[in-house]
């Protein structure tokens, strides 16, 4: 009787301490707090507002820019340009997920996963676990085709052919979504607008939302002939055969690379972390991507509203009389600062932030779209112009900005607030780029 009346209560108040949970009221849905993990070499930048564009004479009267107060979400940033090293991880990542690919194409077992009923998924997903057996004829030939064929090979080097490197992803047209016309009309129940598909070339009506989706192909491999190419009558052939691959070069930034490439390796860094914290059941994060010509400017200023460089002040040189960034001072007197043309990320005082390098040592592309009125236009409030030039408009439509000034650039490009553009299917010697990622929260 005794055991019956414990049981007794023990439901009671199992019963009552559900009814006091749920008693009506809002209380949200229950979950764990959440606290963003830094990311690893990356940069805390906290929001705030600044005066964007130039404090100073506008020396080179280009007129392209004017003083404008805007305000800035917190963000991460990297604190040094991305390495030769850290986008080799992208191209091996690219690499050995075509081998894995074509070996899973050519039906042999292994290397697509496959679900509890033995089925392959739709569409493949690559099991990386699989070992690539090269003593399997068949695996070798598979593999074999992902280098350059001997009539085209250097003193016989066995090499991957750079050709065949090409990154496979998708985009989301957020800002083509946007829009009123583009809409989905509840009445209908369908959508009524168009929307440009970038890889047909052609506008296309909205069926579903998969009309905002893109797949897109980039060659991933960095342009290694650019030190050639960009200057005309100079020696710079060591540069081209041993800059990217070489140990000795690793640390050093990585160029060569187009717009398109940099934005293509954002994807592929987003994806990868995010995959692994779906494997352990966390909570994925935002996106890495190119910074916004203003988040750009902000991070350049570290907190120092009105100066003109990075490290405060007008000069470029400190008190011991060394120069302060990688660029070409004296008229061409290129070694004075410590490097021929790019030098290690880091090898000068960061600035107020703790970012390396946001003046010279090489330019950065930013996502923003080049226009020379985009002060005038654009918000206050994390401001940003964006434009997805099509294949077949004009030149002018496919500037970019980039910033910070490289180690060719005369100290003018280096101020923080010089802005300049090039091509975005352009790859140069003298720029790269760094990722930024926004900060959940509010960043105070």
């Amino acid at each position: 009787m005794k055991k019956l009346c414990v049981i007794g209560l023990i439901v009671i108040f199992f019963l009552s301490g559900c009814g006091s949970s749920y008693n009506g009221e809002l209380v949200g849905i229950p979950g764990k707090k959440y606290f963003e993990p830094e990311p690893y070499g990356m940069v805390f930048v906290p929001q705030g507002s600044f005066n964007m564009g130039p404090s100073d004479q506008d020396i080179s009267w280009a007129m392209n820019s004017t003083s404008k107060t805007v305000t800035v979400d917190a963000f991460w940033m990297d604190e040094t340009e991305i390495t030769n090293s850290e986008y080799r991880q992208f191209i091996n990542y690219v690499r050995d997920s075509i081998i894995r690919y074509k070996l899973g194409e050519a039906g042999i077992d292994g290397f697509f996963k496959v679900d509890e009923n033995g089925d392959q998924y739709d569409p493949p997903v690559i099991d990386w676990e699989t070992k690539i057996d090269l003593e399997n004829e068949d695996i070798r030939n598979i593999v074999d085709e992902m280098y350059y064929q001997p009539n085209e090979r250097f003193f016989g080097k066995k090499q991957i052919d750079t050709r065949k490197l090409i990154y496979s992803y998708f985009w989301i047209d957020l800002k083509q979504a946007a829009k009123a016309s583009n809409s989905y009309d509840y009445k209908t129940k369908s959508y009524h607008g168009k929307v440009y598909d970038y890889v047909n070339e052609k506008w296309i009506p909205i069926q579903d939302r998969s009309a905002f989706i893109f797949h897109d192909e980039v060659p991933c491999y960095p342009d290694t002939l650019v030190w050639i190419r960009d200057f005309t009558y100079s020696y710079n052939e060591p540069w081209t055969n041993m800059y990217f691959w070489h140990p000795a070069f690793y640390d050093y930034p990585i160029v060569g690379v187009t717009w398109k490439q940099a934005n293509a390796f954002s994807i592929w860094r987003t994806k990868t972390l995010n995959d692994f914290l779906r494997s352990e059941g966390r909570p994925e994060v935002q996106e890495y991507r190119l910074p916004t010509e203003t988040e750009w400017e902000y991070a350049a200023r570290g907190g120092l509203d009105l100066s003109m460089y990075p490290w405060g002040g007008i000069y470029t040189r400190n008190y011991q009389g060394c120069f302060l960034a990688n660029f070409k001072p004296l008229r061409g007197n290129y070694i004075d600062d410590g490097a021929l043309t790019t030098n290690k990320v880091g090898s000068y005082e960061p600035n107020e932030f703790g970012l390396y390098d946001m003046a010279g040592n090489v330019a950065e592309w930013t996502s923003s779209a080049y226009d020379e009125s985009a002060y005038q236009f654009i918000h206050d409030m994390n401001p940003d112009y964006k434009y997805n030039a099509r294949p077949d408009e004009a030149p002018v439509m496919k500037r970019k900005v980039i910033r910070g000034g490289s180690w060719k650039d005369i100290a003018y490009y280096l101020q923080v607030s010089t802005r300049t553009y090039e091509y975005q299917d352009s790859a140069k010697s003298f720029i790269g780029f760094r990722n930024v990622r926004s900060y959940m929260g509010t960043g105070i």
